[in-house]
């Protein structure tokens, strides 16, 4: 008795964690204990490798195809008596436990949990909720238009899961200056890292960190609190800083009534006119503002707004003279229907 209130405490033990290797090693007790009790009730017929492997499935998971069946009396008994109801709970516990498997990768990947593998995406950080889903939306949709396609990450610290799950890829982290974290977001090989936090100090701190880690990828950086933006371009001169213009609008519409309209119009991927940009290419000449606007106009009815240089990547000139020369590596802005691709820069010249 004493024995057998071990052996229970051991299958307790083991069983109830339900490891892999726990299942493994049930199922090679479980097809070499068959087996052998089969040749010692004189079956012969399916007991090589290649049709015991195929009998015993068909039989220990109680599909019983017939083709292959014991023929002995003590064999019929060790089939109905061992082999089919060990198989049973032998093959319902691998089922199960793929099953939850299965769901468990499932749900750390709504949830964020778990590493991506990803490069020249778009890395959102911050969760601002509506604000934050309308984002995804347009980016979502700008995206269809990029010749590269990049991927969408959206990495936060809130407790939610995944807003578009089909669409986006989701990191959920503890910190956002944390190395072992923001890896998982491969903060590293994005390309572009968008910071929109509910607290402007947060922002502030993010943005600090992702200049450190990532250099090289266009940052911008959403704050409601311009005082604050002076304060970040002295230490990255390089992020693109964002401040609520919200007032402004409402300034704006008053005095000139329809630029509410106008803005919406200018930034709603869904309708209207829309507004995009593009980097004049390196093997192209100088070209003039008077050039570029015609050419543009006659050739892609787009209109050119104003161009930024990479040594003035904050000050961008609007509505410049005709005279002005827009030079290689320069980003050129315009208003169109769509994003125009493969643009030839040589006709407009």
């Amino acid at each position: 008795m004493l024995h057998w209130v071990r052996l229970k405490k051991l299958c307790v033990k083991y069983f109830s964690e339900l490891r892999w290797y726990t299942l493994v090693a049930a199922l090679l007790f479980y097809t070499v204990s068959s087996w052998i009790l089969l040749f010692l009730a004189g079956e012969r017929a399916f007991l090589n490798a290649s049709d015991y492997f195929y009998w015993l499935v068909v039989t220990g998971s109680t599909v019983g195809y017939g083709d292959m069946s014991p023929s002995t009396p003590a064999g019929k008994l060790i089939v109905a008596l061992y082999v089919i109801p060990l198989g049973l709970s032998i093959f319902a516990l691998i089922i199960g436990r793929i099953a939850s498997w299965v769901s468990d990768q499932w749900r750390r990947g709504a949830r964020g949990l778990k590493p991506l593998n990803v490069s020249n995406h778009i890395l959102i950080i911050g969760w601002n909720e509506k604000r934050t889903e309308q984002l995804l939306k347009l980016l979502i949709k700008e995206k269809r238009d990029m010749p590269e396609n990049p991927d969408i990450v959206l990495c936060v610290k809130a407790d939610i899961e995944n807003p578009r799950p089909s669409e986006i890829e989701f990191v959920h982290v503890s910190s956002f200056n944390r190395d072992e974290d923001m890896d998982r977001a491969c903060i590293a090989t994005a390309k572009t890292i968008l910071i929109d936090n509910p607290y402007d100090d947060l922002t502030l701190t993010t943005a600090l960190y992702c200049s450190k880690r990532n250099p090289k990828a266009h940052k911008v950086a959403y704050f409601e609190d311009e005082n604050l933006v002076g304060l970040l371009q002295q230490h990255c001169p390089e992020v693109e800083c964002t401040p609520s213009v919200a007032v402004e609008m409402l300034a704006k519409s008053v005095s000139d009534p329809g630029s509410s309209l106008l803005h919406h119009d200018l930034l709603d991927v869904e309708e209207g006119q829309a507004q995009f940009s593009v980097e004049l290419p390196g093997n192209v000449s100088d070209l003039s503002v008077e050039k570029l606007f015609i050419g543009l106009k006659r050739q892609y009815n787009a209109t050119f707004i104003g161009y930024s240089s990479p040594q003035r990547v904050n000050q961008i000139s609007v509505n410049p003279n005709f005279d002005d020369v827009v030079k290689p590596g320069n980003k050129v802005f315009y208003i169109a229907e769509h994003r125009i691709n493969n643009i030839d820069w040589n006709s407009l010249n």
